[in-house]
């Protein structure tokens, strides 16, 4: 499970060192390789190889005959790409995906329980709940 937030720099080549606890909680079993996507508010999503073949199988299962779903399947398939950790920890973040998500030098990497998020940093602090009371008070509402 990926947990707490970062503050991370990109490398003039687009390179992003993981965090080392965001790498130690990646299992020696996945490998080098994990799945990044273009995700919800304009963040992106960096996925192990068994949790984003778990996403993959509902998108794959759905009807390619229905307009809804097939937009649904190719929207997603087009914003994935796979990338891969070299022996220095470092990912390659492709350039569309970095002007997708607005990154720039400075940026912010969040585990997201089983996924990790890469953002631009001013764009992540207006998506979370700063303040712990209203945070409780979400999860009073969705979770009793």
């Amino acid at each position: 499970m990926f947990n707490s937030q970062y503050d991370c720099k990109l490398d003039p080549k687009g390179r992003l060192v993981l965090p080392a606890k965001i790498k130690a909680a990646i299992p020696e079993a996945n490998g080098a390789v994990l799945m990044l996507r273009m995700a919800e508010d304009r963040c992106l999503a960096l996925y192990t190889i068994v949790e984003y073949k778990k996403l993959e199988n509902q998108i794959k299962s759905l009807n390619i005959n229905n307009a809804e779903q097939r937009l649904l399947q190719r929207s997603f398939f087009n914003s994935v790409t796979e990338v891969e950790l070299d022996s220095a920890g470092r990912l390659l973040i492709p350039k569309h995906f970095q002007i997708y998500a607005g990154l720039e030098k400075e940026l912010m990497v969040a585990g997201n329980g089983s996924r990790i998020e890469i953002w631009n940093t001013e764009n992540y602090l207006s998506n979370i709940i700063k303040d712990p009371a209203d945070l409780s008070s979400l999860m009073e509402k969705h979770l009793s």
